[in-house]
């Protein structure tokens, strides 16, 4: 099978399409063949030798993707052969063939196509991880979101505004990024570049402050961060492009009741992201089959462009998914009945 593989550390030059044998899926797995993957900011960290994969993960990129179920293990009783599914995978979604634990799929949701269902379980997984597990988001609570045109970002704003009618603030770099952060359910939008950014936060919150702040800065934002919560306020992060060490008054902490987590959700192991998936399928997926929840697709490329596809997320200027194309007679369908709904 082809898939894509990184050979070194660097830019875009280190990525190569090569030829491995096809997986051979173990207990709890299915052999998934794949339509399309989504590519992600880990992805690109992996190449540039600042996230190696977790022990046992494959060395091959992709970490959620979509397709056909092509055979399964004994004991796994959903999905079945045929099924059209997506999935969060530790990696290896990069590859015509994945083997998959069957607890990490989710149906296809009805009326999306595989290009559009690729670029759904990093996002919502992570998002739900993140805001609704660690953040412990409430009912008309305050959601801050920094990078709000990420894949992550617009996933968790539409969770925050569907699921919780939480306030949602979320920060942009450009007027267009901040104008789909407004159009996708955020109630203001800033701009993080300007220098007074946590004054424009402030006042664009309740009084009492932010109630969670989900971020993947971290350094020197964290303390400006801490400083915006409310009481008992949870700031959570997912990554540190920033820095890896902050000052933080840890006075302010214990006063004030707060709380500083983080997360990696790539290593957790099968029941951990089963458990997320049936929180999402029972919650989210019906929102996406509706048209309250969407996805947006940014530019969906054949895995032989796969380095102008890392060229895009490089140049942080995409505003949702990019998404490698494998099976480009698949990947455009939208797949119906029990093909899809599992």
């Amino acid at each position: 099978m082809k898939v894509i593989e990184y050979r070194g550390a660097g830019g875009t030059e280190v990525l190569a399409l090569a030829e491995r044998p096809l997986p051979v899926p173990g207990p709890g797995e299915v052999l998934v063949c794949v339509a399309a993957a989504g590519l992600n900011r880990p992805d690109v960290q992996q190449r540039r030798g600042l996230y190696p994969p977790p022990p046992g993960a494959s060395d091959i990129p992709g970490l959620d993707l979509s397709g056909i179920v092509e055979s399964a293990a004994p004991d796994v009783a959903w999905p079945r052969i045929g099924d059209a599914v997506c999935a969060i995978v530790t990696g290896a979604a990069h590859a015509e063939y994945c083997a998959v634990p069957a607890a990490q799929c989710l149906p296809v949701p009805r009326g999306l196509s595989f290009v559009e269902a690729a670029s759904l379980p990093e996002v919502f997984f992570t998002a739900w991880n993140n805001i609704i597990w660690l953040g412990r988001l409430g009912d008309g609570e305050t959601l801050l979101v920094q990078g709000g045109t990420s894949g992550v970002g617009l996933a968790a704003i539409q969770i925050a505004k569907r699921l919780r009618g939480a306030r949602v603030i979320a920060t942009a770099g450009t007027p267009e990024k901040r104008r789909v952060c407004l159009e996708t359910g955020a109630d203001a939008a800033i701009d993080y570049r300007d220098p007074h950014w946590p004054a424009l936060v402030r006042d664009a919150s309740p009084e009492a402050g932010v109630d969670v702040i989900l971020d993947a800065q971290a350094g020197d934002y964290t303390r400006p961060q801490m400083e915006l919560l409310a009481p008992d306020g949870r700031l959570v992060l997912i990554a540190s492009h920033r820095g890896t060490e902050a000052v933080v008054d840890l006075r302010a902490v214990v006063r004030r009741r707060l709380t500083l987590t983080g997360s990696t959700l790539r290593p957790r192991p099968p029941a951990y992201k089963g458990r997320l998936g049936r929180e999402l399928r029972e919650q989210v997926w019906p929102l996406l089959e509706n048209g309250q929840i969407t996805t947006r697709i940014f530019a969906a490329l054949p895995l032989e462009r796969a380095a102008e596809a890392h060229a895009l997320l490089d140049a942080n200027e995409q505003i949702g998914k990019v998404v490698l194309v494998l099976d480009t007679a698949l990947a455009n369908s939208r797949p119906s009945g029990r093909f899809a709904a599992g």
